[in-house]
């Protein structure tokens, strides 16, 4: 067997309690002089947006916000978001928030210099050499959450307004020069935002982990990534306030974006259709249909998981993962089913075609047909 495989790890973090107050620093060092800090439409009042607009002014960088972003991001946004930029006379991007503030927030900065539409540059093949470098500006990341890993990703998921389809657009250059990781941003979370975007680190690193693909550096990533969240999440969403917990999650946030370089699966092919039809946070549906998926893969992962598990401290095999998975979702209050994130079973049909094109498809351990994936719907709704 002759084994090839390209390689790319992520980016400066800088992580611990307190470090936000480095943001002006690593703006100037990036050579930012007038940064648009962009972040969702509920963080942009709070106290911690509010705090790194001041260190951004104290820093002589002005304090500049858009903030006009959808829970999930669309190309109207973008459009938004492109246009405050240029107006504003920016030079560089505060990409600050969860996966929406975070993503759109890396394509503004991409986008400024690109003469193409967005849809060009979709995670297909090589579109991305299409692009101009010249003209992406530079990125600093802040997540406000533990889950998507979006600040350490080169890629941002960004839904087409007109056919509701999330399209994941790539580039290397999406990879911000600098994360600032500061768990303290993270301890004002609801407990329901502390369970989805946790429990969408965990799916990450379980995908990664269970894709067929060649990546030991990614698979080890993984599962200590689960083991984060094994030992900590249950501790986040009991006190908020519990920094080490926090910290922790962090970590696994973006260990779980790292590790799936390796692939994703059909957690995420499920999830992405309902998150684009439905407006449901992502990171909670991903718990959703997390079991399901898990049945359905077991004849490819039994082995694998049963390794996870040992590891993990699991007894009992796949069948002991399976259970902890099911226990886990009880203790942070996620729903049985879709029904309850107000899913209807009206468009099963268009959504199990939409998630055998998703990118994500590919990366399943079984191969997700039309059939299997309008049976997965049923059964998660």
């Amino acid at each position: 067997m002759t084994i090839t495989a390209n390689w790319s790890y992520p980016t400066a973090i800088k992580f611990g309690a307190g470090r936000i107050k480095e943001l002006a620093d690593h703006c100037k060092a990036v050579g930012m002089k007038k940064p648009l800090l962009i972040t969702d439409r509920g963080l942009a009042p709070m106290a911690i947006t509010q705090g790194a607009l001041d260190i951004l002014d104290a820093g002589g960088l002005g304090r500049a916000i858009f903030a006009d972003v959808d829970p999930n991001p669309n190309d109207v946004n973008l459009e938004a978001g492109i246009r405050a930029f240029k107006d504003g006379g920016h030079d560089g991007v505060v990409a600050f928030g969860g996966g929406s503030g975070l993503d759109l927030g890396k394509c503004v900065a991409f986008m400024v210099g690109q003469t193409r539409p967005v849809w060009d540059f979709e995670d297909i093949g090589d579109w991305w050499t299409r692009a101009n470098v010249e003209g992406i500006a530079p990125i600093i990341a802040v997540p406000t959450t533990a889950g998507t890993g979006s600040e350490v990703g080169r890629a941002s998921v960004i839904t087409n307004s007109q056919t509701h389809v999330k399209k994941v657009i790539f580039h290397p250059k999406f990879l911000p020069a600098v994360t600032i990781c500061d768990p303290e941003l993270t301890v004002g979370m609801p407990k329901v935002i502390t369970a989805g975007t946790g429990m969408d680190a965990f799916a990450h690193c379980l995908e990664a982990y269970s894709s067929p693909f060649y990546h030991p550096m990614s698979a080890g990533i993984a599962l200590e990534g689960m083991r984060l969240v094994k030992e900590y999440l249950p501790r986040a969403y009991k006190d908020g306030t519990d920094i080490e917990a926090r910290a922790h999650m962090m970590s696994a946030a973006a260990m779980g974006a790292v590790a799936f370089q390796k692939g994703l699966g059909a957690i995420h092919s499920l999830s992405h259709p309902v998150g684009a039809i439905y407006n449901t946070h992502h990171g909670m549906t991903n718990a959703v249909v997390m079991p399901p998926v898990l049945r359905f893969n077991q004849p490819a992962i039994e082995e694998k998981i049963a390794c996870a598990a040992a590891y993990l401290g699991i007894s009992g095999g796949f069948d002991g993962f399976y259970d902890y998975v099911l226990q886990l979702r009880e203790e942070l209050g996620v729903p049985d089913n879709l029904a309850a994130l107000g899913v209807g079973t009206d468009r099963i049909d268009e959504m199990a075609e939409m998630a055998i094109v998703d990118p994500t498809a590919g990366g399943n351990p079984v191969e997700l047909t039309l059939e299997a994936a309008r049976k997965l719907f049923v059964e998660c709704i």
